[in-house]
């Protein structure tokens, strides 16, 4: 019997002018040749992502192109994702939105905010990055013991980025209380990838793992996305009826 096809949401605001949104069916194609993993991407707008139904997915994606048309719509994807322990990866402003959605639906911090988009507000949890990333590179220093080093392998990484905000390191403590897992930082010890340990699979970069190369090899963390949700959909196939 064949594998079903796994169905993924790309939770975003498709755009030409995005390099991230242009390279993702790329990838798509080098995971069903590289990895013999098909999947089935429907692209959910943030405004849609509030309103829609995301549960019946085998993953859920919300990727780059912040700031979003709709943040709470980015936030209840990644919140669908976490408490129905959907397979989710959240890249650059997918990390952020998962720090914020965890921040104040697990840890109680209900008043932070996103500087990006509300820079008047008081508790910023996403502050501006002290130099932009955006169009650069650098390197990740990943965690032993971690998922992401289970995935990519422990130690120095060199990774792409397009990105200008982060993780306040003012709230780094009361997150990691509150059960996130920090399994990335860069060399001044700020916050490059972050995890949720006892779910299936949960994982967000502030780099960009879509852009490494030019998509035809993609990324570990995309290549263990995509896994997840071939064996979450495996799982929950309908089993075939047997013949008496």
């Amino acid at each position: 019997m064949t594998n079903p096809i796994a169905r993924i949401a790309l939770v975003g605001d498709r755009s030409g002018n995005v390099r991230a949104h242009a390279r993702i069916p790329v990838l798509m194609e080098a995971l069903l040749h590289r990895e013999g993993i098909a999947l089935d991407p429907y692209w959910v707008s943030t405004p849609e992502a509030g309103e829609c139904e995301l549960g019946g997915f085998d993953a859920i994606w919300v990727v780059p192109g912040s700031p979003y048309l709709s943040a709470d719509g980015a936030i209840a994807a990644v919140r669908t994702a976490r408490e129905g322990r959907i397979p989710f990866l959240g890249t650059c402003g997918g990390f952020q939105h998962a720090l914020l959605e965890y921040a104040r639906n697990v840890c109680g911090l209900t008043s932070v905010q996103n500087a990006e988009t509300t820079p008047e507000a008081e508790d910023q949890l996403i502050i501006p990055l002290e130099c932009s990333l955006v169009g650069h590179e650098e390197a990740v220093m990943v965690v032993p013991g971690t998922l992401a080093a289970e995935i990519t392998g422990p130690g120095r990484r060199t990774e792409r980025y397009h990105c200008a905000y982060g993780l306040n390191p003012d709230y780094l403590e009361v997150l990691a209380h509150g059960g996130l897992r920090f399994s990335g930082f860069d060399d001044n010890g700020q916050v490059r990838i972050m995890e949720l340990a006892g779910h299936p699979f949960f994982i967000g970069t502030l780099f960009q793992p879509e852009l490494q190369g030019d998509g035809t090899s993609p990324h570990p963390i995309i290549a263990a996305l995509a896994a997840a949700a071939a064996e979450r959909a495996a799982a929950t196939a309908p089993q075939p009826v047997l013949a008496d």
